[in-house]
C-alpha cells in the first residue's frame, strides 16, 4: 500500500469511483467462504486501496435465494446502511472483474489491538456488560457461552440487519476498522421476502429500540418511496422490495428489537 491509500470513512464518494473504476489485482483467495471470495488491490491514479471481490460465477446454487443475486444483495445492504446514515456496512459496487461481474467492497483491516466485541468466553467468566446469548462446551468438556458486548454500535448493527432480513450474522462478519467503528461484512444471504433473519446479537431481543433507531426508520420509510427505492430496483425484485418496507414499519409499530424465531434457527452455522 502507498501513502495515498484510501481509508474505510475518507470519502464515500471517492471509495466508491476507486472500487467501481479502478485497476483491481487479485492477491488470493479466502478459502473460509462458501462461495468464491477473493482479496485484491484496487488502484485508481495514486490512490489504493484493498477490497473484496465477490463473482457471480463463484455463487454456491442456494434452495431459496435465486441463482446469480448474491453480489446485488451485498450492494443493496451497502446502500440501505448508506441511507441510514450509520454507515455499516463497507462501501460495495457491483462491477466487471477478472472473472467476470460481482460485487466489489472495501476490505476492512482491523487492527491488532482491536477489542473483541463478539466470541466464546467461559460461562463462569463472562465480562461485564456482555450478554450471553447460547451454551457450549469445548472438547474437553469446559462450559463456554457464546456473548456479546452490550454496544451501542452493535445495536445499530442489529437493528440493520432486521431491515436487511440478514440470514447469516456471524460473529466473525462483525469487524471494528481503524477508524474504530463497527462494519458488519457478508450480506449476500439477505433480502428474502420470508422471515430469514439468523444472528448471534439476540441480546436485545424484545427490548424497546433505541430514539436514534426510530428515527432512523422513520427516515428509511421515506427513501423507500424515493431514490434509495430506485437504486434498491436494480438488484431487488419488487416481492423483495415489497418485503424490505413491510420490515421497516414493522419494527417502526412494535418499536422493539425482534425475537428470535420459532420456526426456523435462530443463530448462523457455525456461529463464528
Amino acid at each position: 500500500m502507498t501513502s495515498s491509500e484510501l481509508q474505510p470513512r475518507q470519502d464515500g464518494a471517492e471509495a466508491l469511483r476507486l472500487l467501481a473504476d479502478g485497476e483491481l489485482t487479485l492477491e488470493g483467495r479466502l478459502v473460509d467462504a462458501s462461495n468464491t471470495t477473493l482479496r485484491g488491490v484496487i488502484a485508481f491514479g495514486d490512490v489504493t486501496a484493498r477490497c473484496v471481490y465477490k463473482p457471480v460465477r463463484g455463487e454456491r446454487p442456494l434452495w431459496d435465494f435465486p441463482d446469480g443475486t448474491l453480489a446485488g444483495r451485498e450492494v443493496s445492504a451497502y446502500l440501505v446502511s448508506r441511507a441510514t446514515g450509520w454507515d455499516l456496512v463497507p462501501p460495495t459496487v457491483l462491477r466487471d472483474g477478472p472473472f467476470g461481474p460481482g460485487s466489489c467492497q472495501l476490505w476492512i483491516d482491523e487492527p491488532d489491538d482491536a477489542e473483541p466485541l463478539v466470541g466464546f468466553v467461559p460461562a463462569r467468566d463472562i465480562p461485564p456488560r456482555w450478554f450471553p446469548v447460547a451454551a457450549a462446551r469445548d472438547d474437553d468438556g469446559a462450559a463456554y457461552a457464546l456473548a456479546h458486548a452490550d454496544d451501542p454500535r452493535l445495536a445499530r448493527l442489529v437493528v440493520l440487519d432486521a431491515v436487511l432480513n440478514n440470514a447469516d450474522r456471524k460473529g466473525g462478519h462483525v469487524l471494528v476498522g481503524p477508524d474504530d467503528r463497527i462494519y458488519g461484512v457478508d450480506h449476500g444471504v439477505s433480502f428474502h421476502v420470508e422471515d430469514k433473519l439468523r444472528t448471534v446479537l439476540w441480546g436485545w431481543a424484545g427490548r424497546e429500540l433505541p430514539a436514534d433507531a426510530v428515527e432512523m426508520l422513520d427516515g428509511l420509510v421515506g427513501q423507500l418511496g424515493g431514490p434509495l427505492g430506485e437504486e434498491l430496483a436494480e438488484h431487488l425484485s419488487i416481492g423483495e422490495l415489497a418485503a424490505l418496507a413491510e420490515r421497516v414499519e414493522g419494527l417502526r409499530e412494535s418499536g422493539r428489537f425482534p425475537l428470535p424465531p420459532q420456526e426456523w434457527p435462530a443463530m448462523p452455522w457455525p456461529p463464528m
